[in-house]
């Protein structure tokens, strides 16, 4: 979450709000003989919004942090790179920081201990969300999975997610269109963009959106609507999650929500009508079938989740049955999380392996003694690659997608580290600072996909949130609840573009390692390569 707001900000924020249309002149600037007043007048209402949020907890034993201005605490600040600024203040303040930002306490946590303490140890406490607006304009009201607060119906619908849509079962089942997907892609890049420079995040957008699309409703995007919707698909999902990381005055100040002063709700709005007008249709079409045609998806092997969803909405069983509002909050979770993160990680693989060749070659070496190369690459090899999982394991240390994990919010006042927490605070744990902590890893700033190799760190360094140093999913009860599906996409798609091409930058091309700090932390500029053929048999690209 991107919580920059300079004083100009401000200022433009009480132009907005504070000051009556009738003292502007007609450019819409204050006159100079009320600026003085302005000032006064804008001082006094920020003071009234904000002096019940920043003095209810003055006699609690609260984290130490850096001292901050009057009303809007540490808001001036805080510095682009969230993540960093928060290691940063660990080493000043220790492994629990407190700032007042607005009329909101944020708490960042940046030890394995504390972290365990938060998200282990009082998980029931710190299980619920303080969504942002936008997050929760784009999960319908937050009746999704990753922003809802945590109570029965979150509970039902993560089961319904993990049990009937993410079990092994299904994702077998809907293999054949990962497979076909990819098939199309690597003969598309064959026949029309062989030694031709293309942006490989968008290009793994596309391919993972098809996926996701395919497994969803069992549609995807063909010929020229491919490249033409799919970077329509990117744009509108890559705004909808700049939004949510976006500075939005009525985050830090709830009691100017109403007001929607810097218009971020309402751009979300538009995004998700967007969004959810393709839904919409995709829907009404499913039961108008189902409808016209009773032996429509008949085969178990045949469902998509769109069936399997739309049968739970017609049962009776208080324990499955969901809302149309909760499978589109549902679909909106998996198309923007599962595009977003996954393209974002694959994207930063490359990028490695760019910065280390050395490294691309072991891991198409390995995948050509698994699948050789008069072979098409299956999910069924992926088990065998333990050096390109390796790989993947070692870019989410140093590159997770969510340095600070999804904010935690505790339902009641928490004690932790020998601190209160107080009720409704905003929790980060940074999961950045941790996975590059000297004292849990060697040489921690260096890619060393070896790391993960040894037997005991195999087993140790998975995805299940247990290791407090290793939490690029994040742990406990809102633990990612799509990781059977990110494991299977992100390595398979990684894995079959390796298999079937080789990979190097244009020429003359410097290697932009930078990265955007938001709610998911991307490249700073987009990676170009170019991609040649390395499969002896040529009939795999047709």
């Amino acid at each position: 979450m991107n919580m920059i707001m300079s004083v100009d900000d401000i200022v433009g924020v009480a132009k907005e709000f504070v000051w009556p249309w009738s003292c502007r002149k007609e450019d819409g600037n204050i006159s100079g003989e009320n600026q003085i007043i302005f000032v006064m007048v804008s001082v006094l209402l920020i003071i009234a919004i904000s002096y019940w949020y920043i003095f209810r907890n003055r006699k609690l034993k609260l984290p130490p942090g850096p001292r901050g201005l009057p009303l809007i605490g540490n808001l001036l600040s805080l510095e682009p790179n969230l993540h960093v600024y928060f290691a940063n203040l660990a080493e000043v303040y220790g492994p629990i920081v407190k700032l007042q930002v607005g009329s909101k306490i944020f708490i960042v946590v940046s030890s394995t201990s504390l972290t365990k303490e938060v998200l282990k140890d009082n998980d029931a406490i710190f299980a619920n969300r303080d969504a942002p607006v936008a997050a929760l304009v784009a999960s319908y009201g937050g009746v999704d999975i990753g922003w809802s607060a945590s109570n029965s119906e979150w509970r039902k619908l993560r089961k319904v997610f993990a049990h009937e849509m993410l079990s092994n079962k299904s994702l077998d089942l809907s293999y054949g269109l990962r497979r076909d997907e990819m098939r199309k892609t690597v003969s598309d890049i064959y026949k029309q963009k062989i030694d031709t420079p293309i942006n490989f995040g968008e290009e793994v957008f596309i391919i993972i959106l098809n996926m996701i699309m395919g497994m969803l409703w069992g549609g995807t995007l063909q010929g020229e609507e491919r490249s033409k919707v799919g970077a329509e698909f990117q744009k509108v999902i890559g705004e909808l999650v700049k939004l949510i990381g976006r500075t939005n005055v009525s985050d830090v100040f709830p009691a100017l929500k109403i007001f929607d002063i810097q218009g971020i709700e309402r751009e979300a709005k538009v995004l998700c009508l967007w969004l959810d007008r393709i839904m919409d249709s995709v829907i009404d079409q499913r039961v108008k079938l189902n409808d016209t045609d009773q032996t429509c998806q008949s085969k178990e092997s045949k469902k998509d989740f769109l069936q399997l969803l739309l049968e739970l909405m017609e049962q009776k069983d208080p324990k499955t049955q969901i809302t149309k509002t909760q499978l589109k909050a549902l679909y909106l979770d998996i198309v923007v999380a599962g595009t977003e993160t996954t393209s974002t990680t694959i994207e930063w693989v490359m990028t490695e392996m760019m910065q280390h060749p050395e490294i691309m070659e072991r891991a198409q070496a390995e995948i050509d003694q698994v699948v050789g190369t008069n072979n098409t690459l299956e999910e069924s090899h992926l088990s065998k690659l333990h050096y390109l999982d390796a790989v993947v394991k070692e870019t989410f240390r140093l590159h997770p997608v969510a340095p600070l994990l999804i904010p935690h919010s505790p339902s009641s006042s928490c004690e932790i580290g020998g601190y209160i927490i107080p009720k409704g605070a905003t929790v980060f744990c940074n999961a950045w600072a941790m996975q590059r902590d000297p004292d849990a890893w060697n040489d921690p700033s260096t890619f060393q996909p070896e790391r993960f190799l040894s037997d005991g760190n195999v087993k140790k360094f998975d995805y299940n949130g247990k290791n407090f140093s290793y939490l690029p999913f994040g742990s406990g009860r809102r633990i990612c609840a799509g990781i059977p599906l990110a494991e299977r996409m992100l390595t398979y798609v990684l894995a079959a573009l390796l298999h079937s091409f080789d990979w190097e930058l244009p020429r003359h091309t410097k290697l932009d390692v930078a990265e955007t700090f938001g709610i998911a932390l991307k490249k700073s500029t987009p990676l170009v390569v170019i991609p040649t053929p390395r499969l002896v048999n040529l009939e795999l690209y047709m």
